[in-house]
């Protein structure tokens, strides 16, 4: 049995590389990993740079966990540098950012899972495991706004008597977005996202974001 265990052990170990500017954090990290069985950690480092100029070319990696707001280039950055070296490892961000935007740009560059910091480091592994699973581990928070994201309320989904615009400025409210972002995102004046707001707030019947996040209308 105990040959068994050490042969399982041997085949199913996760070679994980962890880029994280921290240097608490990457050897919290280091240090629970290299204690988990089945986990290594092969390569470390604080920015994306000084992790490629680590990882040998005969180095295998299964799975790197990444922060995104790095010194030098982005975590987001880092992803297509990490699967250009190795096709099949698979990214995971490990982040405190929570904003729509990084969560879709940190996907679209092909990472399979985005992890808020605050994640306890159990979920952590347990995340990481269902990757072999064909999972892709996400936070709750994260999870519901990707949803949002991609599924967003439509003239259809909303009382009628908002217009489109006000549909477009609605959904950027649910994906947390500022003013100013939305005005960014719309390519209108502040003023007019002020104006479409206090249209929205009147025609819902509401008077908060919040009311509009949690769809109490």
């Amino acid at each position: 049995m105990a040959l068994f265990h050490l042969y399982y052990h041997l085949c199913f170990m996760v070679h994980l590389g962890i880029i994280e500017d921290d240097a608490e954090i990457r050897n919290t990290l280091v240090e629970f990993f290299n204690d988990q069985p089945g986990f290594t950690c092969i390569v470390t480092a604080g920015t994306v740079e000084a992790f490629m100029d680590a990882w040998e070319n005969d180095v295998r990696l299964d799975i790197v966990l990444s922060d995104i707001g790095l010194p030098g280039e982005s975590g987001i950055a880092g992803i297509s540098q990490i699967k250009k070296r190795s096709p099949q490892c698979q990214v995971v961000m490990l982040t405190v950012y929570d904003d729509p935007d990084r969560i879709f740009q940190a996907l679209c560059a092909g990472a399979t899972g985005y992890l808020l910091k605050q994640t306890p480091l159990l979920k952590i592994k347990e995340g990481l495991l269902s990757l072999n699973e064909g999972g892709a581990p996400m936070s709750p928070g994260i999870a519901r706004k990707v949803v949002a994201y991609f599924n967003p309320k439509t003239p259809d989904t909303i009382p009628l008597k908002i217009t489109p615009r006000e549909a477009q400025v609605v959904q950027a409210i649910e994906e947390g977005l500022t003013n100013k972002e939305v005005a960014i995102r719309l390519g209108i004046s502040l003023e007019t996202v002020k104006s479409h707001i206090k249209s929205i707030y009147q025609k819902l019947e509401v008077n908060s974001r919040h009311a509009i996040i949690r769809g109490k209308y």
